[in-house]
């Protein structure tokens, strides 16, 4: 699968840190990092449309808190937000890290384990995407099905057999044959094992059916 686009963005305020840290994640990679000043700066250039990964420091000037741009993005599945902090107490570190952050960094800022941590939740992120666009596609493919035709496909992946599946829904074989046929075409799948990998990647397994391979 092609790589998901998406991008990296630093919201820190010292401006030092904040073009130390830009400088080691620009440097020789196919990417696109941005840096922002504040998190009121973030926001209203509206960058969280590209999702990707976020780090911000905890400590914001403005309007905007780090507890406040944490809960604007903690829900959403196309961004990782990671806080950098200094002399948290416990109870903002609870809430940092119970709020959905990924990581919490230590600050002031090593642009070094910025590049590295960065990379490795980069990695992570596009793998996520992945299972998404999945999970999607398998969706769109199964959405077509009539309520009759979603019943025989739960059946099929309880692997049951047509007969079974025939008394179980108070059908005739040959209706269930029919239904069957519908269904793998609508669903566009070669295989039986196929329409089944896209129950499993719809209903959120994606990791599981991608051990059974292509």
């Amino acid at each position: 699968m092609s790589e998901i686009q998406g991008e990296i963005h630093l919201v820190l305020p010292d401006p030092i840190e904040r073009a130390a840290c830009f400088r080691a994640l620009a440097a020789g990679a196919a990417r696109v990092v941005r840096s922002f000043a504040s998190a009121d700066d973030y926001l209203a250039a509206e960058a969280d449309r590209a999702g990707g990964l976020l780090l911000f420091h905890w400590r914001q000037p403005g309007t905007t808190s780090g507890a406040a741009l944490l809960g604007q993005v903690a829900a959403r599945p196309d961004i990782a937000a990671m806080v950098a902090a200094e002399r948290l107490t416990l109870d903002e570190t609870r809430v940092i890290l119970r709020g959905g952050a990924s990581d919490l960094l230590p600050a002031p800022l090593d642009p070094q384990l910025v590049r590295r941590t960065l990379e490795q939740a980069w990695g992570a992120w596009q793998l996520c995407q992945q299972e998404r666009a999945l999970r999607r596609a398998a969706e769109g493919r199964l959405a077509a099905l009539t309520p009759r035709e979603q019943d025989i496909l739960e059946a099929i992946a309880a692997g049951l057999g047509n007969k079974a599946i025939a008394r179980r829904l108070d059908l005739s074989p040959r209706t269930v044959e029919v239904h069957r046929a519908n269904i793998m075409r609508r669903a566009e799948a070669g295989s039986v094992a196929e329409l089944l990998r896209l129950c499993f990647i719809a209903e959120g397994s994606a990791a599981n059916s991608l051990r059974f391979g292509a």
